[in-house]
């Protein structure tokens, strides 16, 4: 296992004070420390005073106002974990390209969906998603509930791409104790939108047997890697995006790869793992991996 630290991005907000504690729990589990990040886009900005106003208190200031940023995340991972070891950061640039960058030397990077950026009522945040996107490692978006005694939910599309994301889930599995819920959801072929021409032949027990195939074919090697995990698996014909969000409901965290067989060719992030950082109801982590035929 990597001894890599957890980077957690705060901004100030309570969605990123959230994100640290997540961290933190998190750091426990992996016995790894964790790097509170906070990126700070004004140095950027031309004639933007950074220093304390003269006439004003010596705190004071865009710069003194990052750092404390940084240290109330700090103060978030020592009451989630005092034991945890735990530094801060403030990297010049916006939110996004500062965890981007972090990314880079991270295990996992933690965000929480929306912060102080987010216009009232999005659902999930701009830097949430373009970290997601863009990140070199797995990015949590902590979102919803999350309930220890419910098992990790892995969405399996059989894709190259998603091969990476069925390891980190039984790895989570195996650090949770907790069964891995392994859900592959496939769709009945349906008329074309535009030519409204319909398959000629379709078995329905054939392409069930294929689609059961596709599920077994893609854990076994890691059932192998991580004899004690407790994989249960479910095969489901339906409409894919709406049978995975409610199947977060009953689970702790949901892990996908950043895009597999649905996405179009060059879409950094598949239809299904932005439906659930938009609306999943438990944490959501998004796994990057190898993008066959980009």
């Amino acid at each position: 296992m990597t001894s890599l630290p957890i980077v957690a991005g705060v901004d100030g907000s309570p969605e990123g004070l959230a994100a640290a504690a997540v961290a933190a729990r998190e750091a426990v589990l992996r016995g790894v420390p964790v790097r509170i990040v906070h990126g700070f886009i004004w140095p950027a900005m031309r004639n933007v005073p950074l220093g304390p106003a003269a006439l004003g208190p010596s705190e004071g200031g865009l710069e003194n106002q990052a750092r404390q940023i940084v240290a109330e995340g700090v103060a978030a991972v020592q009451a989630a974990a005092p034991g945890v070891e735990v530094t801060g950061e403030v990297i010049t640039g916006s939110a996004a390209q500062a965890l981007i960058r972090a990314s880079g030397g991270a295990s996992i990077v933690v965000v929480g969906d929306r912060g102080l950026g987010a216009f009232a009522g999005l659902l999930a945040g701009s830097v949430s998603i373009h970290v997601a996107t863009h990140a070199a490692c797995p990015v949590m978006v902590v979102r919803g509930k999350s309930d220890p005694g419910t098992p990790v939910l892995l969405a399996v599309d059989g894709s190259p791409a998603g091969d990476a994301a069925v390891g980190f889930a039984f790895q989570e599995a195996e650090l949770r104790n907790v069964p891995l819920w392994a859900l592959h959801v496939w769709a009945h072929p349906t008329a074309d939108v535009a030519t409204e021409m319909q398959p000629l032949i379709f078995d329905e027990s054939v392409a069930r047997e294929n689609e059961e195939r596709l599920i077994i074919d893609a854990l076994a090697g890691w059932k192998t890697e991580f004899p004690d995990v407790d994989v249960r698996t479910q095969v489901v014909h339906g409409r894919v995006r709406r049978t995975i969000l409610e199947a977060t409901r009953g689970a702790q965290l949901i892990v996908l790869g950043s895009r597999g067989f649905g996405g179009f060719k060059g879409m950094l992030l598949g239809s299904v793992s932005q439906a659930a950082l938009y609306h999943s109801d438990c944490p959501v982590v998004i796994v990057p991996g190898a993008q066959a035929g980009t």
